[in-house]
């Protein structure tokens, strides 16, 4: 047997020269395990071999097409059989994320047997499709012929093109040539259907606008100007005491909760305070459920609810549930300690805020309007199209089909609007503008007296909705979502008004206010976190404060 795979591995670098000496029956069985690994690779090879003479085209064929189709209904089974625990450990969870498996899910309940010839086709989608399959226990025998139609479209194709590409290009160029014609195939199925042509649309709008960027491309001349204020400061983690009542300042791994408690120990800020409930890692998903009920007849709350984790940056896992069982679903995903909120309607803003020790009334730095992205049905075209077809939105398209997972196929109204996200954060989708036309001297007043009586806080950023904008500017009729520390934006600059280097001059100042007030409660007493801690918190172990 492990001659078998030795050969396998030959045939994954395309060394042909060596499979001479096999007998056919050997190379079939190399070809049909080959599958279970890489079915492209195996077809390629089949079709290189039967190219140059060495093997029939249909033993390369049928040894490819009999090995992909046992692979195929092996997936099925596997979902069949073992279901949902399989579908939560660490291996599947690699191969096939939350999102593949519930757009296979609802694809296979709306549109049946036919996703499993279409699956075939779209690369990322046959794995959760399959698997799928087996979950929902899908009828096998009417799965198990479309499983067999799919694959005898599919092998074909990919078997006949390398051996035409064998056949007519010289053996020197042959690798280059199969994996060339194999990436111009891909590419153009890739390009062959309107949907397919407006998410590359969306990619290509991700690189053109420096709003989508990934962070860790757009912070790198941010990290060299906080390099340079340490060397100024002479001290690379002065910063951490800009609030020294807040873990590290909140540079990496403050607990939400631990700050909404500091939070409501301040009079001021008790009217503008969710109710919220912290919910331990250490609880079963039905202990978790039964705390949330308990919470919500206890505050006399209905759904919907946010949960969150209790540590987490740049709205990942923010989610709200609508009900129980969504509720049941969100703690099954989210492993770690958890918030649960109320859910405050309205408009939502954020507030940078901050003060120097040494001055006796703070300032807001900068307020951020969100607007929650929309789109207007026609009455004919399905959600998921509309989203396609809005020139912002397909930029961030997967973003908005996640959270819409269940009514991507719904067909709105002509003239009705349907709100495409309901969470206030950048990645996750929502649009941020310049907010200063907000600013008055009573929301700063009000901004200003809450922060003065949280212990320790000098630095951060308030996520706030409110029931109107008007009400707002009285500093009234407000709710506080959360506060953040020290590594909080001021997200005003995702304002397409601005460009890269505006957004960079407001980072930059951010950062040096930060570095200033760190120093002087320095000065005043406070020690700044470690940098040995800091990296600790960064890869998430225990640091003595860090506790819940």
């Amino acid at each position: 047997m492990s001659g078998i795979w030795e050969t396998a591995e030959q045939i994954l670098r395309l060394d042909l020269n060596s499979l001479y000496e096999f007998s056919p029956l050997a190379i079939f069985l190399i070809l049909f395990f080959t599958t279970f690994i890489t079915e492209d690779g195996a077809c390629l090879a089949a079709g290189a071999l039967a190219g140059q003479g060495r093997i029939s085209f249909a033993l390369g064929l049928f040894a490819c097409f009999a090995g992909i189709l046992v692979g195929d209904l092996g997936l099925y089974w596997i979902g069949r059989l073992f279901g949902e625990p399989f579908s939560k450990t660490r291996v599947f969870r690699r191969l096939v994320s939350e999102r593949q498996l519930a757009k296979a899910s609802l694809w296979l309940e709306r549109r049946g047997p036919m996703a499993i010839v279409i699956s075939r086709f779209v690369s990322g989608l046959r794995l959760p499709t399959y698997l799928a399959a087996g979950f929902l226990r899908a009828d096998f025998s009417k799965f198990a012929f479309y499983f067999l139609v799919a694959t005898a479209i599919w092998t074909p194709l990919l078997v006949g093109s390398a051996t035409f590409a064998q056949q007519i290009i010289s053996p020197q160029y042959l690798l280059l040539s199969i994996i060339s014609l194999f990436v111009i195939f891909r590419l153009l199925f890739n390009l062959s259907t309107w949907r397919k042509r407006r998410l590359l649309i969306g990619r290509l709008k991700r690189i053109r606008y420096w709003e989508f960027w990934s962070y860790r491309i757009f912070y790198f001349p941010v990290i060299f100007y906080i390099l340079w204020l340490g060397l100024k400061h002479r001290s690379l983690n002065v910063f951490t005491c800009s609030n020294p009542g807040i873990l590290a300042s909140g540079f990496v791994g403050e607990s939400k909760h631990l700050i909404y408690q500091k939070l409501e120990k301040s009079k001021a800020a008790k009217p503008f305070l969710l109710e919220h409930e912290f919910i331990s890692k250490k609880l079963s998903v039905n202990e978790c459920s039964l705390r949330v009920l308990r919470f919500l007849e206890e505050n006399r709350i209905d759904y919907p609810v946010i949960v969150k984790p209790n540590v987490g940056e740049r709205g990942k896992d923010v989610l709200i549930a609508n009900n129980e069982g969504r509720l049941g679903y969100i703690f099954d995903r989210i492993k770690g300690d958890r918030i649960v909120q109320e859910y405050a309607p309205g408009d939502e803003v954020s507030i940078f805020y901050y003060r120097y020790p040494s001055q006796k009334r703070g300032k807001i730095f900068s307020i951020t309007e969100k607007d929650f992205p929309k789109v207007v049905g026609d009455g004919v075209t399905m959600l998921e199209n509309l989203i396609l077809r809005d020139q912002r939105a397909v930029s961030l398209a997967k973003k908005y089909f996640d959270q819409n997972i269940s009514r991507l196929e719904d067909i709105p109204k002509k003239g009705e609007i349907v709100q495409i996200i309901d969470i206030g954060t950048h990645s996750q989708g929502a649009i941020f503008k310049e907010g200063d036309w907000l600013m008055t001297d009573q929301l700063e007043r009000k901004i200003d007296e809450i922060c003065k009586e949280i212990d320790g806080f000098y630095f951060g950023r308030f996520d706030i909705r409110t029931r109107s904008f008007g009400s707002l500017k009285d500093g009234e009729g407000f709710k506080i979502i959360e506060l953040n520390g020290v590594t909080s934006e001021s997200t005003n600059i995702y304002d397409r008004r601005y460009s890269l280097i505006d957004a960079y001059r407001i980072l930059f100042k951010q950062w040096r206010i930060a570095f200033e007030i760190g120093e002087e409660n320095r000065s005043r007493g406070a020690k700044p976190t470690s940098v040995a801690d800091l990296v600790r918190l960064i890869f998430n172990l225990p640091v003595n404060g860090s506790e819940n």
